[in-house]
């Protein structure tokens, strides 16, 4: 039996390279042997952006073109909107009903969210509920794979937990329990050796223009222990070296010997390095600029998707309510 796979993106704002590499290079090439569901993932958006909800509709549009863009076919995988499917909200509540406080409380990426996100005010029931809502989705599809950073393994761990505790109650196995399927990169910093973020514009977008990217990388923070041309470089300790590894990985030990040698200074090793993300960039740019000429196919393949969504949430939560004794 194929495997099935769900994986989401939460509309928030413009996608980024950090994106790319810790999800969606990931989405195109399982979508060959799995059967994947990606959700446009706007209830979970609303955890932090229930205050500038009129943004979300064009996010998604724009993410959703992004994802066509680079790759994810809708013959091979099914795209849909999370708040369309009613059965992600009936089997949170659900859930919540059987989920201990502690288990909520004590997961370490909530603590982290409350601290970094003071400014959302998230300190609230919705989100504290976020792994729960995370888990009705999971579960709805049967998803034997999440494809997650591990930063979101105690969420799944929470959502296997949920799985125990629903099967011991009710005596009944409805649900598989998800394993992780982690990111090949787990740690892709932004232009200035932060986390990436669009709060410290130090990313560079899906869609970003030519011109932009350049500009970008040869403001990039580089070795700080190079003072003059000629001293050599330590690309261990260089964020430019690390894009290398990533989006050229072939030329990972020229590089490397270029730097070490001195043979080429750093606003050479830039240049050269904004010319390879600009060839990276271009021509999902340009395949992008269709899918939002074309508004209406968009809206088609989404709606398309729902439906086939909505076939396997509905028979699900049949099954939950009958195991339940509710049918």
């Amino acid at each position: 039996m194929q495997k099935k796979v769900l994986s989401g993106m939460r509309p928030t704002g413009k996608l980024h390279l950090g994106h790319w590499v810790g999800a969606l290079s990931n989405w195109v090439s399982l979508q060959e042997s799995a059967r994947c569901f990606f959700m446009v993932a706007d209830w979970h958006a609303l955890m932090s952006e229930y205050k500038n909800t009129y943004q979300i509709k064009d996010i998604m549009l724009d993410n959703v073109a992004d994802w066509l863009a680079w790759g994810i076919d809708p013959e091979k995988s099914v795209i849909f909107i999370q708040s369309e499917i009613s059965e992600h909200l009936e089997l949170f509540m659900i859930l919540s009903f059987l989920t201990p406080l502690g288990w909520l409380s004590r997961c370490p990426t909530f603590k982290e969210q409350i601290k970094q996100l003071k400014e959302k005010e998230i300190n609230t029931h919705a989100f504290l509920g976020y792994p729960v809502l995370q888990a009705a989705d999971i579960l709805l599809y049967k998803a034997n794979f999440v494809p997650v950073g591990e930063d979101q393994l105690p969420h799944l761990e929470i959502t296997r937990e949920i799985v125990r505790r629903f099967h011991f109650i009710y005596g009944k196995e409805v649900f598989v329990e998800p394993q992780p399927f982690l990111t090949k990169i787990p740690r892709f910093l932004g232009l200035d050796g932060r986390k990436m973020s669009k709060s410290y514009n130090n990313f560079i977008a899906l869609d970003e223009d030519d011109d932009s990217i350049k500009r970008k990388v040869l403001s990039m923070f580089t070795d700080p222990q190079r003072l003059r041309r000629q001293d050599p470089g330590h690309p261990g300790i260089c964020n430019v070296f690390s894009y290398y590894k990533v989006f050229k990985p072939e030329l990972e030990e020229e590089v490397y010997s270029w730097c070490t040698k001195s043979i080429k200074g750093c606003k050479e090793c830039k240049a050269d390095l904004a010319a390879i993300i600009v060839g990276l960039v271009a021509p999902g740019r340009e395949r992008k600029k269709k899918f939002l000429n074309d508004k209406d196919l968009v809206y088609n393949i989404l709606k398309e998707g729902g439906r086939k969504a909505r076939i396997f949430a509905e028979e699900t939560l049949r099954e939950v309510k009958k195991a339940m004794g509710l049918w």
